[in-house]
């Protein structure tokens, strides 16, 4: 049995993740559940997963992350595809970016496939939660940007409640915070507007801003940003919860 979950809403797709994988286990509280990543791949126990059954026919549950992005695994992993979705143990594939040809070559096979997809908004990506849009006219999410550019604790704090309440992943308030981090640095490190990249309003700005931020803070605050995502990604930390820490901090 095969299920894909795959787009870019990383919040979204995992938190269907979790909720799936408990749900499985609750209804088979005897099975043996393994995760396969980059990290720990092998054909072999791939092939072993795929044909062979736990002790006392215990099913296995397979969460297999990442590997249709990469080269190495994904030609295999596609060669056995049909072959997952019939053996008699639970796989579960989940993927941030899949090419429409692999898409379709899963679909065919699976019996669940489903998308997290985001909006484009004026160059940045937003979720789409519970099938419909977010709701961006009321409440403007770059006011978080500009927020924490002014380094207004007190309007950061309020507007990133009001993202929370309107189901804003908390990835999206990270990648705009991050955009107006990065375009702080970059007007900062920039001898003029051509230099930068950055559109002249933006630079203006971000020139601004950065008067705000001394010595090696812009860098130090990117560093964590950095690490934030990529261990909420890896399952170390909570994003919500580090993320608040970071908005409470800065």
């Amino acid at each position: 049995m095969l299920y894909l979950l795959h787009g870019t809403d990383f919040k979204k797709s995992r938190e269907k993740l979790h909720s799936m994988m408990d749900s499985l286990l609750k209804k088979k509280p005897d099975a043996s559940f393994f995760k396969l990543d980059m990290s720990n791949f092998s054909e072999s126990q791939l092939d072993e997963f795929i044909s062979s059954q736990g002790l006392f026919e215990q099913k296995y549950i397979v969460q297999m992350d990442g590997l249709l992005e990469n080269i190495k695994t994904r030609d295999f992993v596609i060669d056995k595809i049909t072959e997952i979705s019939e053996s008699d143990n639970i796989f579960v594939l989940i993927e941030e970016n899949i090419t429409k040809p692999i898409l379709k070559k899963v679909e065919k096979v699976a019996q669940k496939v489903q998308e997290f997809n985001q909006k484009e908004v004026g160059g940045r990506k937003f979720g789409v939660v519970g099938g419909s849009e977010l709701d961006l006219g009321e409440f403007n999410i770059f006011d978080l940007a500009d927020a924490f550019g002014r380094r207004d604790k007190k309007d950061l704090w309020v507007l990133y409640q009001k993202a929370k309440k309107r189901n804003i992943p908390d990835e999206e308030i990270h990648g705009i915070i991050n955009w107006q981090l990065r375009s702080i640095l970059i007007a900062k490190k920039s001898k003029d507007v051509k230099e930068s990249g950055l559109k002249t309003f933006v630079y203006n700005k971000s020139l601004r801003f950065s008067k705000g931020f001394k010595g090696d803070e812009l860098e130090k605050l990117s560093s964590k940003l950095i690490s934030i995502y990529h261990d909420a990604r890896r399952g170390l930390i909570e994003f919500d919860i580090e993320m608040e820490r970071f908005v409470l901090g800065v």
